[in-house]
């Protein structure tokens, strides 16, 4: 990633401090066993950690310090019955989901021999579950239950925290990056049009406004000839150049991805949007023709970049990478009636870690279709596989709606005008898919990622506290 990021997750536990005086062999049990949970959680994230709480005024402290953290996910490990007044002072005044962790230490207790100790201790997680998600209800807060078992490990449960963190590391780089909008959305397309200040206040993105201006000049001081050979090297390992070689074209390349990293780190920017509709004359031709492999260059390091002017489909890419590793543009093509699939993909900058069936091509072009000038044109190849399709779009209050689909991508044939294109087969026929999809009222641009994460995703919805309707799955 250019520009690094790391959720914070909240993480405490909550016992009935009644037990404790009771039983004092729970006082090391709860302990170890909340350290032992704590040392589950992936390295991924940064733990703000809020104790094993017994008391009101030990959950208000554990308050006190996620809010300062600006925390984005609350796990409150349930080690045995406690009341809400252990939960609810912690979490009252933030806006995160809390997701309840009922994990039980044993697979079942010893009925000939333990005690109402080893009971509490080891095996009564589930006993406080359900009046606490009432609680939370009732507060108004989002709330999600991950039920398992520590004995003998639970993949289920080490794949529920995996998702949920890199949903929470999704709003950190939201909240940690900016969005550069260059130019402004592609004229007419007003499903693309969008509020700013909504965006802030919905997505926690901040955009900054930059002008064609400032970025045609952006590599004029990037003068080092050693730093740019490796970035022409770096780019030669990233494309295959189709046709002739232009290493003036490439050098002239090479200089803007170097700047665009730095800007990229200067400004922390973690999406772009652009789109540029004047004469591709003089130095703005220049930057044109090269702009489609510069800007794959920052996506293939962490930076989403959406032709077209899409803010939309910038933070659906966005959120793919972060979740999956992947994350494509992409719009429907065509539909191959005579084998039942759709055509997806999408012209200009993709992502190189998408095209796993071949090494990503570049080629010189005479005219972007649909846009000003010419210049290369680069083609990615995604494997044959689970695909999922993630669109970001909003009514007309503003609210934002995500919408998803999984699919199957299969081999056959695609255009050959040199855009990367996937054969999708869903679950549902073709045409039914593009009915059900179209209905849902996606943007024109979506997002796509190798693999299935419609779970994953579910969670960064729930994160953001946006519905998400799903497709087929």
């Amino acid at each position: 990633m250019l520009v690094e990021t790391k959720a914070r997750v909240g993480v405490f536990s909550i016992a009935l401090g009644a037990y404790l005086p009771q039983f004092p062999s729970l006082v090391p049990e709860f302990n170890k066993q909340f350290e032992d949970f704590k040392a589950s959680i992936p390295d991924t994230v940064e733990i703000i950690d809020g104790g094993v709480v017994t008391t009101k005024e030990q959950s208000q402290a554990a308050g006190d310090k996620f809010r300062a953290a600006d925390v984005d996910l609350i796990f409150m490990q349930l080690l045995t019955y406690a009341t809400s007044y252990n939960m609810l002072p912690a979490v009252k005044d933030l806006d995160v989901p809390v997701v309840l962790v009922n994990i039980q230490k044993l697979k079942a207790l010893d009925y000939d021999t333990a005690g109402t100790a080893e009971w509490l201790g080891e095996a009564y997680a589930c006993g406080a579950v359900g009046e606490m998600v009432a609680d939370l209800n009732r507060y108004g807060k989002r709330s999600a239950v991950i039920t398992g078992v520590v004995e003998g490990g639970d993949p289920a449960v080490a794949q529920q925290i995996d998702e949920w963190c890199r949903a929470a590391q999704c709003r950190r780089r939201f909240r940690d990056t900016n969005l550069a909008q260059i130019g402004r959305p592609y004229p007419g397309m007003m499903d693309l049009y969008i509020d700013e200040s909504n965006l802030y206040r919905r997505m926690h993105v901040y955009t900054k406004q930059f002008d064609w201006e400032k970025i045609w000049a952006i590599a004029d001081d990037v003068t080092d000839e050693e730093v740019i050979k490796a970035k022409i090297a770096d780019i030669h390992d990233t494309f295959d150049i189709v046709g002739q070689v232009d290493e003036e074209k490439v050098h002239e390349m090479a200089k803007y991805v170097v700047a665009f990293e730095q800007w990229v780190k200067d400004e922390q920017i973690g999406l772009v949007a652009s789109h540029y509709d004047g004469y591709a004359k003089g130095q703005a031709g220049v930057v044109d023709s090269i702009l489609i492999p510069a800007f794959s260059m920052l996506i293939k390091q962490g930076t989403a970049c959406a032709v077209e002017g899409d803010i939309k489909v910038a933070m659906a890419m966005s959120i793919l990478k972060t979740i999956s590793g992947s994350g494509q543009l992409a719009e429907m093509y065509t539909i191959d009636f005579n084998d039942d699939v759709t055509l997806i993909g999408h012209s200009g900058s993709g992502d190189y870690d998408i095209s796993k069936a071949k090494k990503p091509t570049m080629k010189i072009v005479d005219v972007f279709h649909g846009k000003t000038g010419g210049g290369y044109l680069t083609q990615f190849y995604p494997p044959v596989g689970d695909i999922t399709y993630l669109a970001i779009t909003q009514d007309g209050d503003g609210n934002f709606k995500f919408v998803v689909a999984e699919g199957v991508n299969e081999e056959g044939k695609i255009l050959q005008n040199g855009d990367t294109m996937m054969r999708t087969r869903f679950s549902c026929s073709a045409s039914e898919f593009v009915t059900r999809w179209s209905e849902c009222g996606p943007t024109h641009h979506f997002g796509a990622a190798i693999g299935h994460h419609i779970e994953t995703i579910k969670k960064v919805a729930k994160i953001f506290n946006v519905p998400v309707e799903v497709v087929v799955e």
